[in-house]
C-alpha cells in the first residue's frame, strides 16, 4: 500500500501562486511537480478561502495581545499577594522569643 505524499506549505504555496499568476498552467504544474489536478485546485481553493485572513486588520491581534497582557498583570499580582500572605503567615505561627520566653 502506497503512503500519501506530504507537502510543505511553501511548496503548496509556490504552486498556487503560479497558477494563479498565469505563469503556468494547471495541467503544466501537474506534470511538473507529479500532482493529480485535484490536489492543485484543493490548494487554490483554501488558499482563496484563507486570503482575507493575510490582509485582516491588527485590531484582532492587538486585542489578543491585550489580553495575554492583562493576564500577565493578573498572574503578577496575584504571585506577589501569595508571597506577602506566607511572610505574614510565618510571623504570625512563629513562636515568641523575646526574652526567652
Amino acid at each position: 500500500m502506497a503512503k500519501r505524499r506530504t507537502f510543505a506549505p511553501e511548496f503548496k504555496l509556490q504552486v498556487v501562486l503560479e497558477m494563479l499568476s498565469g505563469r503556468k498552467t494547471n495541467a503544466q504544474l501537474c506534470r511538473e511537480y507529479q500532482l493529480v489536478p485535484a490536489v492543485i485546485s484543493a490548494w487554490k481553493e483554501h488558499f482563496l478561502e484563507h486570503a482575507p485572513e493575510i490582509f485582516a486588520t491588527p485590531r484582532s491581534r492587538s486585542a489578543d495581545q491585550e489580553r495575554m497582557a492583562e493576564l500577565e498583570r493578573l498572574a503578577g499580582r496575584l504571585t506577589l499577594e501569595l508571597e506577602v500572605a506566607k511572610k505574614v503567615s510565618t510571623f504570625f505561627i512563629s513562636p515568641l522569643s523575646r526574652n526567652g520566653r
